[in-house]
């Protein structure tokens, strides 16, 4: 298991740097280098446009890979996708700005970062699935939580690298090239990543379906067909996760440089700080998963969340360091406490059969209703004098929504539900459609 869930984090740290590396130069470089006539704030809602393009590509990833996943294996997945992510990435680098071929750059950053996204929406089901399918039960939100510190780990790679070149080197320098080298890092880092998955076994779910014959043959016709309301559910619960962390990572980020005037090093220096919090707090809230369910958890984690918005908008206002690191840990604590179990939760909604599609398909939704608009919404909100109230308000409504789905998500924690977690998927989509639910 340990040799799995390595393998497992180390790829969704490659992938979800890869992604994030594109988030940061969004924030920082892209806007008047890639749409130098437009203002400076349509520059940055031009460049967050692109960013959002990789999240609509990501639910498409997760059908595409889902099927392959769900029809010809979980190892398969875990391979193309990272291959796809990097070179979409190391492409990235070498992309000429607007100065040098006028409009055909912007269009090739959109191409590529929609790449990403493909590759990205793939990742996730597959590496979850490799440790939530190999795990015993009792164990299954420790172990699954090992992809899930992945991104942590990808995001702390992305911006520790951009925090290094934009302390060591000139504005003129890193706006020139050193903007580029994060994303040529990455093709390093994908062959790590190759070489790590290069001999993991196939999960023995998949193997069973597979010696029974009772792989789908249109896994996601079958997921929308059937269990379309629980497909919703589960986007509209991650929404908020997805915008309370890009609004943390992306939004400040381009919020404190642009209008508080906070030195960029600082600022990455604040976020840093709580997302690594976050990744020591994940396998620890995993761990109170297993033993106190998953969706506890997860109402806990979006509750908090309504509730610190406001306070973390204030403290990003004072434009103190010590009090801007507070709201970023404070913010990501709570999403961290929903996305510690989401690795097992999400998998144990959808039978085996579909489940690499169903859960990949509502992971990546989430990101396009909370990920994608976030940092476009939250600029067009905080375009004004004094602090963002207008961002906070609209990320306690997402945090709302997003409780209001688990709320109606039944709990799958084999200890705690009516049914074994693998047949949890027609108790959820009975829950779903207001039928009795397991608790």
């Amino acid at each position: 298991m340990l040799r799995l869930a390595s393998a497992s984090l180390a790829g969704t740290a490659i992938e979800f740097y890869d992604f994030f590396v594109y988030g940061t130069a969004a924030a920082l470089v892209l806007g008047p280098l890639f749409f130098p006539s437009f203002s400076p704030l349509a520059g940055t809602l031009a460049a967050f446009g692109t960013f959002g393009v990789g999240f609509l590509a990501r639910p498409l990833g997760s059908a595409l890979f889902g099927h392959i996943g769900d029809r010809y294996g979980r190892r398969p997945v875990l391979l193309a996708s990272l291959l796809l992510t990097g070179l979409a990435t190391v492409a990235v680098g070498f992309v000429p700005t607007y100065a040098s071929i006028g409009l055909a750059a912007p269009v090739l950053l959109l191409v590529l970062r929609f790449l990403q996204g493909l590759g990205l929406g793939g990742e996730w089901g597959g590496a979850v699935l490799l440790t939530a399918e190999h795990a015993p039960e009792g164990r299954r939100g420790l172990w699954a939580s090992f992809p899930q510190v992945g991104p942590s780990v990808g995001f702390l790679l992305a911006n520790g690298m951009t925090l290094t070149l934009s302390a060591t080197l000139t504005e003129a320098q890193f706006a020139s090239w050193g903007w580029r080298l994060p994303f040529w890092a990455a093709g390093v880092l994908a062959l790590g990543g190759l070489w790590l998955r290069r001999s993991v076994e196939e999960t023995p779910h998949f193997r069973a379906l597979t010696e029974t014959d009772r792989r789908a043959d249109a896994p996601l016709a079958e997921v929308v067909r059937g269990h379309w309301r629980l497909l919703l559910l589960t986007g509209g619960a991650l929404a908020a996760a997805y915008a309370v962390f890009y609004g943390v990572t992306t939004w400040a980020l381009a919020f404190a440089t642009e209008h508080l005037r906070m030195e960029r090093t600082t600022m990455l220096a604040c976020v840093l700080t709580g997302v690594g919090i976050m990744a020591l707090w994940t396998p620890v809230a995993a761990v109170l998963g297993d033993r106190f369910g998953r969706r506890p958890l997860c109402l806990a984690g979006c509750a908090l969340c309504a509730v610190w918005m406001f306070p973390f908008v204030g403290l990003l206002g004072t434009a103190r360091p010590l009090l801007v690191a507070v709201g970023a840990v404070g913010a990501l604590l709570c999403i961290g406490t929903v996305l510690s179990v989401i690795g097992a939760y999400l998998p144990e909604l959808y039978a085996p059969r579909i489940r690499c599609t169903g859960a990949a398909v509502g992971y990546n939704l989430g990101g396009v209703l909370g990920g994608a608009l976030t940092p476009i919404v939250a600029t067009a909100l905080a375009d004004g004098s004094g602090p963002p109230w207008g961002v906070a308000a609209y990320l306690t409504g997402v945090a709302v929504v997003s409780l209001g789905c688990f709320a109606l998500l039944p709990e799958t924690h084999p200890g705690l539900s009516r049914r074994p977690a693998d047949a949890a998927g027609a108790d959820a989509e009975a829950g779903a459609a207001g039928a009795t639910a397991p608790v």
